[in-house]
């Protein structure tokens, strides 16, 4: 492995899984500001009828699974606007089924991908393609935040293609998004297996359409896309050369990583920057409870905290809170480090201050000063909508809470989620799918003969790191780990103000992929001889 740093609910953990990480977050973990389309998503579909369920599960909101996230997207102006003019956006006539022969299996979508070749070198010189994956939200803002295939195009001459995940953005199937979600039947579609046959399809369209038969291809994703580039290598090794895995949790399902590991880095993530900071978050659950059990309590509450509307439960500010300390350890990235300024607000309160004052100090610190906080409006995103159905149908990723961490016990029951998702989608989840499809357990014995040429980077303040591949399992699937690290922060656009630790973490993937392409080109040279 290489480490850069060489110098009180009735709603448990079931409920705040089944929309696992699904909005798009303007740092408060929950407010949904991005791919939005608002409430009508379900109307006319047969969702809609079960509005009590999505609200039951709406009743936690939780970090998605997604390259960007907390505060990120303040450079989001500036980068589009640099990078804007050298994209061209194609479509591709996809394919609806890829694994049956039935007649409805034949039916075809248009399916979104965007080229950028200023600096490719051309087929007439084997130039390599680097490949971005789309994964649970719409295109656009992977266009404007990930910098990686951008930064590195020119010395590379690459081709840059990013390809947009089905069921979001543009790329839906049945004619509207309200058909495509109008229920489990319209939805059996939406899975991984067949999202990384598109990719497949594409990169091969791409590649015949540019006479670039022999173009090396590197594959690239962050989080769930992580995870779908690591598995397209192990499943499409003759359309890929390689993958850059950033952030993937491709170990958190089953019973491979302990269900606490998330929580329990979110908590090391506090503690480790301030150890008071730590003790009042942990002492503030309690509090809660107390406040909320006097008189007028939520009352006392909803003002205390300047709720956006009253309080029904004390759970809504409890899960509130808990999506803001989680979102701040997962998208801890310099040069702000969130969980500092949170921890800043919270120590920094006046001495004689309540503990449930020190927190709502260290929330306003977070969010900055608004008219009001906690249950603020919001609009239902693409990616709580789409997430929702993948983590009810096979992206089962069981995070729970013991007694180990600064937040109260919730432990992952796995036969409470199943009977949720089958409420709500009249289908049940396939938890172990994931594994009997692309393996995990024994990944090390079983991969270090079989796969190769897999990059998996991570940085270990990233809560998700738990369930990521830490060690290195051959020569050529290595583990590149950053000590400092958040979550897919390598694949971020380059900064100036970027610590020495994330700059050198970058130039290890870049020498580790140069390394496959001239391995490639030579034996390419040798095979045509």
């Amino acid at each position: 492995m290489y480490d850069s740093n060489d110098s009180g609910s009735q709603f448990n953990a079931i409920s705040f899984l089944v929309q696992l990480l699904a909005s798009f977050f303007d740092g408060t973990g929950c407010g949904a500001n991005y791919g939005s389309f608002g409430s009508f998503a379900l109307a006319g579909s047969g969702l809609i009828d079960r509005a009590p369920q999505w609200s039951l599960l709406d009743e936690r909101c939780q970090l998605r699974l997604s390259p960007i996230g907390g505060k990120f997207l303040h450079d989001l102006e500036t980068v589009s606007a640099s990078i804007s003019d050298d994209l061209k956006t194609f479509y591709y006539d996809q394919t609806l089924d890829h694994f049956n022969y039935r007649p409805e299996s034949y039916t075809t979508f248009q399916q979104r991908y965007v080229v950028n070749s200023k600096y490719w070198g051309g087929a007439t010189s084997n130039a390599p393609i680097l490949a971005y994956f789309g994964a649970e939200a719409p295109l656009d803002g992977d266009l404007s935040a990930i910098g990686f295939l951008a930064d590195n195009a020119q010395q590379f001459r690459a081709l840059i293609l990013f390809i947009e995940h089905r069921y979001y953005g543009k790329s839906i199937p049945f004619g509207s998004r309200e058909e495509a979600l109008r229920n489990a039947s319209t939805l059996g579609y939406f899975n991984s297996a067949q999202a990384i046959a598109d990719y497949a399809e594409i990169i091969t369209h791409v590649k015949e359409t540019l006479h670039a038969n022999y173009s090396p291809v590197i594959v690239i994703g962050g989080s769930y896309g992580g995870m779908l580039a690591s598995w397209f290598r192990l499943k499409y090794p003759h359309v890929a050369l390689g993958a850059l895995a950033s952030s993937a949790p491709i170990l958190y399902f089953d019973d491979i990583t302990p269900q606490n590991g998330y929580f329990s880095v979110v908590s090391k993530d506090f503690k480790e920057a301030s150890e008071t900071c730590y003790q009042t978050i942990q002492k503030s659950w309690s509090e809660i409870d107390k406040a909320t059990s006097q008189p007028s309590g939520l009352s006392n509450l909803s003002e205390e905290f300047k709720t956006c509307r009253p309080l029904s439960n004390s759970s809504e500010l409890k899960n509130y809170l808990e999506s803001v300390y989680s979102t701040a350890a997962q998208y801890n990235h310099p040069p702000d480090y969130p969980v500092t300024i949170v921890c800043g607000g919270i120590d920094g309160a006046p001495s004689d201050a309540s503990i449930l004052e020190k927190i709502y100090a260290g929330l306003v610190a977070y969010r900055g000063i608004r008219s009001c906080y906690v249950n603020e409006p919001r609009n239902i995103s693409e990616t709580t909508v789409g997430w929702r159905w993948q983590t009810c149908s096979e992206m089962v990723i069981p995070i729970g809470r013991g007694n180990d961490t600064m937040f109260e016990p919730d432990p992952f029951i796995l036969s409470s989620y199943i009977e949720q998702c089958r409420s709500i989608y009249g289908v049940p989840p396939r938890p172990h799918w994931v594994t009997s499809y692309y393996g995990g357990h024994d990944i090390k014995l079983i991969l270090h003969n079989f796969g190769s040429n897999i990059i998996f980077s991570n940085g270990l303040r990233d809560p998700y790191s738990t369930g990521g591949v830490l060690g290195n399992i051959s020569d050529t699937i290595v583990a590149v780990s950053t000590v400092n690290g958040s979550h897919c922060l390598d694949i971020l656009f380059a900064k100036e103000s970027d610590p020495e630790w994330l700059v050198m973490q970058r130039k290890v993937e870049v020498r580790i992929i140069k390394q496959w392409i001239t391995k490639y080109h030579a034996d390419l040279l040798a095979y045509k001889k």
